[in-house]
């Protein structure tokens, strides 16, 4: 189980990273603006913010992959703590957006489950 949750925390690793690119890069592009439901000029109005909040799903996917290195490597307890709190935020992130924003229900499972489902196999992993 321990693998299995270090691998789902590993494939949110690649969508948070994927959200990162969405918003902090290609923000205002066709594609960016189709998935978050934005005009060019609303993209354009909110590029500061989402710019920041790209970093945000950044500095998540980071701490969660430093994670998985230093579990890898040995480190079980530092890398637990990272894995457990980046894929944890990540995860409670999703239920913020989920239970405040109805229409995007659909975006917040998209970035919540897998995380969560990580943040459980390893309890499990590591509890059983």
């Amino acid at each position: 189980m321990v693998i299995a949750g270090l691998v789902l925390a590993g494939l949110a690793v690649l969508i948070h990273v994927y959200i990162f690119y969405m918003e902090s890069i290609a923000w205002t592009g066709a594609k960016a603006r189709a998935t978050f439901g934005t005009t060019i000029e609303e993209a354009e109005a909110t590029k500061s913010l989402a710019f920041n909040q790209g970093f945000y799903n950044l500095f998540l996917a980071i701490a969660v992959a430093v994670g998985i290195t230093f579990f890898a490597s040995g480190a079980t307890a530092v890398g637990t703590t990272l894995v457990l709190t980046g894929a944890g935020s990540m995860a409670a992130a999703a239920l913020v957006l989920f239970a405040s924003s109805p229409d995007k229900r659909g975006a917040a499972l998209k970035q919540g489950v897998l995380p969560l489902l990580g943040v459980i196999a390893l309890i499990i992993g590591l509890v059983f």
